[in-house]
């Protein structure tokens, strides 16, 4: 964000940082199906399309397709200007009603701590596919285990730290992924390439996947962000990914709903200078009645990485424990 207030990890951002030639955009990116790609990216030393660098992926566009755009899949770029000016009054946390009049520290952060992007895409949901812009059903089980969650999550006395989110735990953030989709804030990843690597480094809860080129088949472990295999087809870098963990992802959006049947399919492809286009497909018959597929413009940066100071262990899962067997100890006094 503009004005991250988080600590540098100083050392791993330069490490990584050496052969990236940071720009800033000066235009929103445009949506999928009407931007053009490069005929000539630039690429690494070995050949392959040089995809590195701080990539920002916060746009206030929304995962699903407002009812109010129904039928309507693009923006031209004053509608997309318009959108992104009411959206930033709506989350302008300095705000108490959104209308920008009733300065207050909004929900306990005041805004400068949020980055929810200054700029929506012309696309009028992240979701391409199904063409409606919307989520598709949920299977009968998704909608069990969805309600599930909620009942525990939002009534239920947690017993242990598997009770809360993977966010809450700080082991994947809420917008870390895989995929990655944007939300309040740390809307950055870096890429860096060889040959036969590439690295994906998120700026929440500073989690790296590391991605082989080299051919070799999938692994037989499961693990909270997959196991993931890359290849290039032409200009874009697929990486398909596959033994997740029955514990969600890094985005909380879909954590949720989600499971070990999760094959998630994301396709990296730079645009121009300043554009990657990160698409995504999701598949998971467990929980949705068909796959859905995503498109999220990301940005060049000219900002560091920062870190997320956020640990397994932490103060707050420590509080939140305590404070549950309290509650129990003061029920079980009450009852006697």
């Amino acid at each position: 964000m503009s004005l991250r207030v988080l600590m540098s990890i100083g050392a791993l951002a330069a490490a990584i940082s050496a052969s990236v030639a940071a720009q800033v955009p000066s235009t929103p990116a445009k949506a999928l199906s009407t931007a053009k790609v490069s005929a000539s990216p630039a690429r690494t030393p070995e050949g392959q399309p040089d995809l590195q660098g701080v990539w920002s992926f916060a746009i206030l566009t929304p995962l699903e397709r407002p009812d109010d755009l129904a039928g309507k899949a693009t923006l031209t770029d004053q509608e997309a200007a318009e959108y992104a000016r009411r959206k930033k009054d709506r989350e302008n946390k300095d705000s108490r009603d959104g209308s920008g009049t009733d300065a207050d520290v909004g929900k306990a952060y005041n805004d400068a701590w949020w980055d929810f992007g200054t700029k929506a895409s012309n696309q009028t949901s992240l979701i391409i596919d199904p063409p409606n812009g919307k989520l598709p059903a949920l299977t009968a089980e998704g909608q069990r285990r969805k309600m599930g969650w909620a009942a525990s999550f939002l009534t239920g006395v947690p017993n242990g730290p598997e009770d809360r989110t993977l966010a809450e735990r700080c082991i994947l953030g809420f917008n870390s992924g895989p995929p990655m989709l944007p939300s309040a804030y740390n809307n950055n990843v870096r890429i860096v390439q060889t040959k036969d690597q590439v690295a994906i480094l998120n700026e929440m809860v500073h989690d790296t996947r590391i991605v082989p080129l080299d051919g070799r088949p999938h692994g037989t472990i499961r693990q909270w962000t997959g196991d993931s295999r890359g290849h290039w087809e032409g200009n874009t870098l697929v990486v398909d990914t596959i033994n997740f963990t029955n514990s969600g992802t890094g985005v909380y959006a879909i954590a949720l709903t989600t499971d070990e049947n999760l094959h998630l399919v994301e396709r990296f492809t730079r645009r121009d200078a300043h554009t990657l286009t990160y698409e995504f497909t999701v598949t998971d018959p467990t929980i949705w009645t068909k796959p859905w597929t995503a498109s999220v413009p990301m940005t060049l940066s000219n900002e560091p990485i920062f870190e997320y100071a956020c640990h397994e262990g932490n103060r707050g899962m420590v509080g939140i424990l305590a404070g549950a067997r309290a509650d129990e100890a003061a029920a079980k006094n009450k009852s006697k």
